[in-house]
């Protein structure tokens, strides 16, 4: 599945593959050789539903630049802006990795701006051993044009913001997770998370991401926040299982001693959509 840059007059076109992640889709470009640099509107055209091939953001699998990794992802939403990090791209980065030849077919060693990181893959499921949570705040309160909300805060490779709802279906999650990730209480913006727990533990969860500007089927940092923080604030135990707006359900463990949350772990599907190439 090498790249090739295939014409190089007016224009490169490259080799890709389409991927998702429990309804998180990405467009995956293999750059073991390092020779792609994309720009960030190169990334939102590639990204675009109508005039691209149509994803969430984009991933490169990028040589190793660290000791003891076995390669780099760099992660760009769909908007063009590159960001730390991605869950549900993380395990489909762990696919596409192996399918490049990267690790030993079962364990993949990958840095990421959010820190090292190392999966595994066992029949189809990808166990991402996530770096660790900081910037915890809760029991918080702010305010919007459509209402108030408590919530919890917290960076799981990314920023986000986590309500509960006895009723997540009734939010009407474009406007209210865009008054929240735009708030003057967030500088740099952040992802808003809306979240039910229904009796048998399971948690129903809609996410709104920065970057895409939507909601997502699925965001794999943003469940790992709602499990942390169903954990610390509602006693809610591990593993936890989370259901997406992609239909599969995710499952998040990890350790608790007090408050200090470690060895976090995301598990999951990462599927391939299709191949094929494309101008840039």
């Amino acid at each position: 599945m090498a790249i090739r840059f295939l014409d190089t007059t007016s224009s490169m076109q490259i080799e890709f593959t389409k991927m998702h992640g429990a309804g998180n889709d990405f467009v995956m470009i293999e750059n073991l050789d390092g020779a792609i640099e994309l720009t960030s509107d190169q990334v939102a055209n590639l990204c675009d539903r109508r005039f691209g091939i149509g994803a969430d953001g984009l991933i490169l699998l990028n040589p190793p630049t660290a000791e003891g990794a076995d390669a780099t992802m760099i992660y760009y939403n769909a908007d063009g802006g590159r960001v730390d990090m991605c869950g549900n791209g993380a395990r489909c980065f762990t696919f596409f990795a192996i399918l490049n030849g990267v690790g030993n077919g079962k364990e993949v060693n990958f840095t990421t701006d959010a820190g090292p990181m190392r999966a595994e893959a066992d029949e189809g499921q990808y166990t991402i051993r996530m770096t660790p949570v900081h910037s915890i705040e809760l029991d918080q309160n702010l305010s919007t044009v459509h209402g108030s909300y408590d919530f919890a805060f917290m960076n799981t490779g990314v920023e986000h913001v986590v309500v509960f709802t006895n009723d997540v279906e009734a939010i009407d999650i474009v406007p209210e997770g865009r008054a929240i990730r735009y708030h003057e209480r967030f500088p740099a913006g952040t992802n808003s998370n809306f979240a039910q727990i229904e009796d048998d533990g399971l948690i129903v969860v809609r996410t709104y991401e920065r970057g895409v500007e939507n909601e997502t089927l699925a965001c794999g940092t943003g469940v790992v926040a709602v499990a942390i923080t169903a954990n610390l604030t509602k006693d809610l135990p591990t593993p936890i299982s989370l259901h997406v707006r992609g239909g599969e359900t995710l499952k998040v463990d990890f350790s608790r001693e007090g408050d200090e949350i470690s060895d976090i772990t995301l598990t999951g599907p990462a599927k391939v959509v299709f191949t094929g190439n494309v101008k840039v």
